[in-house]
């Protein structure tokens, strides 16, 4: 059925892939293949720039898709954004904003962290820790803004950190590294320092708890089926060693009743 200018879709009918409104997470992740895409050299400055734009100025994921199509990780179709694992109690949490000029901020202890992060330190610093943080949901963007100030991140030593900021005649010093366990949350540090500084990295000993007792209780299980497997091993090698006695037992036997009808008959 054809709609005229302004007819809204009947009710019911279904709505198609390309016409699903893309959210901010589906935006920075295509955004995020452009960047490696850049680093490669895929793609010059020129065309970042432009397909950058387009990805900020796009409504729904049809609109994403031309934006990557010509690329390895885009050749699959965008999908929205899956409802992420929780990692603490509640939903999402509104995003959150840390501004600190000629003065400072800052935002640690126990508390729900919101999907996204804006810091801005202008002649002040700001500092967030992570390490005693409930994550609602896997990916949090902390977008950093330092002009002649500085911001501080510190994160759990278990979560994923990247980063995708510079400095501008600043330092922009992210320790990036990958969790071993691949559904930990995800710090990425966006932004850039002008005169200023930012730095993230993990506090050594701290980590989320929830994955630290599924780690130990996944390694527990790993434990026991190796307990399992080398008592099962173990009473292989008994069996098998039982049956080659018996055997050898056999072949004695057999060797002295020949040795015996030997003198028996001569």
């Amino acid at each position: 059925m054809k709609l005229t200018k302004g007819e809204a879709k009947p009710q019911g009918e279904p709505v198609a892939q390309a016409d699903i409104r893309a959210s901010d997470a589906d935006r920075d992740r295509i955004a995020e293949i452009l960047r490696e895409a850049l680093a490669e050299g895929r793609l010059d400055a020129e065309e970042h720039a432009e397909r950058i734009d387009a990805v900020y100025r796009a409504k729904t994921m049809g609109e994403l898709e031309p934006v990557v199509r010509d690329l390895p990780a885009g050749g699959a179709r965008p999908q929205p954004e899956p409802v992420p694992r929780e990692y603490g109690p509640g939903g999402r949490t509104a995003d959150q904003n840390l501004v600190a000029i000629f003065s400072a901020a800052n935002r640690k202890g126990r508390w729900r962290v919101p999907p996204r992060i804006n810091a801005v330190a202008i002649f002040g610093s700001v500092e967030i820790d992570l390490t005693e943080a409930v994550f609602p949901q896997q990916r949090v963007q902390i977008n950093v803004t330092s002009v002649f100030g500085s911001v501080e991140i510190r994160v759990p030593e278990n979560i994923t950190l990247r980063s995708s900021g510079s400095g501008i005649l600043g330092s922009f010093e992210v320790e990036t590294h990958e969790a071993a366990d691949g559904e930990a949350p995800e710090v990425d540090v966006q932004g850039f320092a002008l005169l200023g500084s930012v730095e993230a990295k993990p506090k050594r000993g701290a980590w989320i708890r929830d994955l630290r007792d599924r780690l130990r209780g996944e390694r527990r299980e790993w434990t026991d089926e190796l307990r399992a497997e080398r008592h099962a091993r173990l009473g292989e090698l008994r069996a098998d060693r039982h049956e080659r006695f018996d055997q050898l037992r056999a072949e004695r036997h057999e060797r002295r009743e020949e040795r015996r009808d030997r003198r028996r008959f001569g």
